[in-house]
Parts: structure tokens; C-alpha cells; sequence
């Protein structure tokens, strides 16, 4: 990927044995975090017809950049098992230093799941190994494998 393609936002998923596994870019951490969501809600689901039934915020605090991305996903599986809900859009706030780490907000437009067409498994965990949310020159880069 040049620096030019990376520099705007995108996702794509990434063929991996039995897991699902997405790769993100972004001019900024938290674009990354956002394209992030939406690369693994289309790994699964077909939204094109969903209905928004509500909006949901979520605050992570985490001590590292990449554990914000896992607290965010992880709340996106959270939400699937105990709602029956799913992100349309997702707004992610400003990454902000705090006393105990790092604190982001994130604010979903959340779906009915049934109203979403399964296009693939559905994750039911985000994996560690592998993980990586990095800044450069050219942009945020983030790669995440989840166990489905």
C-alpha cells in the first residue's frame, strides 16, 4: 500500500484459517478504530437493509492505543450477543490522555440484527495475537483477528 492509499480511510478483510481478520487504515487513530468496526461488521453482515433501532456510547479506558481498539470491538461483539444489535455507523471521539491511560468515546447507530442479511460467521471474541494499531507518515495502520 503507498503512502498515498493509505493516507485516506479504507478496510478490508484478510483471509485467515478459521478466524476472521481485518486490516484498517486512517489519517488518525481513531479513523482506524471506526474503519475497524465497519471491516468486521461486513465481514458478517449485510446491513444494506438493516433498520437503526437505537444509539448506543461507549467510553473505553485503556492504557494503550490498541487495547482502546479491543475495548471497542469488544463491546461491538458485546452488543451483537446481548442486544441483538449490530453497528450502521459508528462516530468515534478523540483519543484523550487520562490519569489511568488512554479514553476514547465512541457512539454507534446500532441496528436490529435480524433485519442484517449473515453473510459470514459472527465473532465471538477479539484475539491479542497479532494485534497492532500503529501511527507513521502516511496515515494509522491496524490489524485484528477475531475468533469466530
Amino acid at each position: 500500500m503507498t503512502g498515498q492509499q493509505r493516507s485516506r480511510s479504507g478496510h478490508r478483510a484478510v483471509p485467515h484459517t478459521a478466524d476472521m481478520r481485518v486490516e484498517a487504515w486512517a489519517p488518525t487513530a481513531e479513523g482506524c478504530i471506526g474503519e475497524a468496526v465497519r471491516a468486521v461488521v461486513e465481514g458478517f453482515a449485510d446491513t444494506s437493509k438493516a433498520r437503526q433501532v437505537a444509539e448506543r456510547e461507549h467510553t473505553a479506558t485503556a492504557g494503550t492505543d490498541e487495547d482502546l481498539l479491543v475495548s471497542v470491538l469488544d463491546e461491538v461483539i458485546y452488543r451483537m450477543d446481548t442486544d441483538g444489535e449490530i453497528p450502521l455507523d459508528t462516530e468515534v471521539g478523540t483519543i484523550r490522555d487520562t490519569g489511568e491511560g488512554r479514553s476514547l468515546s465512541v457512539r454507534f447507530r446500532m441496528a436490529d440484527a435480524d433485519t442484517a442479511e449473515l453473510v459470514g460467521a459472527v465473532p465471538k471474541a477479539v484475539a491479542l495475537h497479532g494485534l497492532h494499531l500503529r501511527g507513521g507518515p502516511d496515515g494509522w495502520t491496524c490489524q485484528v483477528t477475531l475468533d469466530v
